[in-house]
């Protein structure tokens, strides 16, 4: 015996406006009696400190309670009996009924290191106190409305950026403080979720030839624990945009595609805070870095050299 939740949409994407459908699907060897078949759908926001917070913060974790956004229960149908073989049973659920108050504001689906936005749909059937009840989980991904989201297209604010050895606010390799190194660009801060991230680099010159171009994407998560504000970075993603000792005085361009689950629209609600920045790292050829090849990369070193710039993220229609 088995239960299936199917979804209307094979990439289970839905508006707070919108109404989500599917079917369940119950497969038995024989036929079963239930006291009622029923739909729950959640949605909320778990914030939890971990990593790099830990100690002292670690014991006023309790003091950041999840933050609910939904909570519905929609009976599909009452007590009764399920034929033996394949029952399919279909059920909608509208997800923000109109001029309905909610619980919280919708916030975009996410997944991060220590806050997770997350929409659950589950289906219920329950064979009272002798039997185990049949139940099944599936998540769907909520975007913002239509209404809330801007008109594309989205004007880029192009940032202009400089990286020498002037710049960089941690020691150096004597070669590289010496010599000296132009790297000059520039960069959108604010970006539609559905276009990528874009701008161009190019070196001037450089005393110590180079080993990697990459474009780090940062989430930067903050919860309110109490009188405290726990903020904590980490790498979302990783994008080379050259390999080895480039050209001076040619122009590379900067095309980073945004992972679809590890961001959202840039938020600040009272509790938390989800924000996100792109660290341009150039690393230079030597002999030092060889033995630190797993370091994290965003952590200065005397053979790296870094940008960091503000990014906002936006919903567009």
């Amino acid at each position: 015996m088995s239960i299936e939740l199917k979804l209307s949409r094979v990439n289970r994407v839905y508006r707070p406006s919108e109404v989500v459908e599917g079917k369940i699907i119950v497969k038995s060897s024989s036929s079963i009696s239930h006291y009622g078949i029923r739909i729950a759908v959640d949605g909320s926001v778990t914030l939890q400190v971990r990593g790099g917070s830990a100690g002292v913060i670690e014991s006023l974790v309790g003091a950041a309670k999840p933050i609910s956004i939904l909570n519905k229960i929609v009976e599909v149908r009452p007590a009764g009996k399920i034929a033996s073989g394949i029952t399919e049973i279909p059920f909608s659920m509208n997800i923000r009924q109109p001029r309905e108050e909610n619980l919280e504001k919708f916030y975009e689906t996410f997944h991060g290191g220590n806050i997770n936005i997350q929409y659950l749909v589950t289906v219920d059937i329950s064979r009272g106190y002798l039997y185990k009840s049949l139940s099944t989980t599936m998540e769907f991904i909520v975007e913002s409305d239509k209404a809330d989201a801007i008109e594309r297209p989205v004007s880029p604010e192009m940032v202009v950026f400089y990286i020498t050895q002037d710049t960089q606010r941690h020691p150096l390799l004597p070669q590289l403080k010496s010599g000296g190194f132009r790297i000059i660009g520039k960069m959108a801060t604010q970006c539609s979720l559905s276009d990528p991230v874009t701008g161009e680099l190019t070196v001037e010159g450089s005393a110590v030839p180079i080993s990697s171009i990459d474009i780090h994407l940062l989430r930067v998560e903050s919860i309110l624990l109490g009188d405290k504000i726990v903020t904590e970075k980490s790498v979302v993603q990783t994008t080379q945009i050259a390999d080895g000792d480039v050209c001076h005085n040619m122009t590379l361009p900067i095309h980073v595609i945004l992972p679809r689950l590890l961001t959202c629209p840039t938020v600040s609600a009272g509790p938390f805070s989800i924000e996100f920045k792109v660290v341009i790292v150039i690393t230079f050829q030597s002999e030092v870095a060889k033995l630190h090849s797993k370091s994290d990369p965003t952590t200065p070193r005397l053979w790296l050299a870094m940008e960091s710039l503000p990014l906002e993220l936006v919903r567009t229609r």
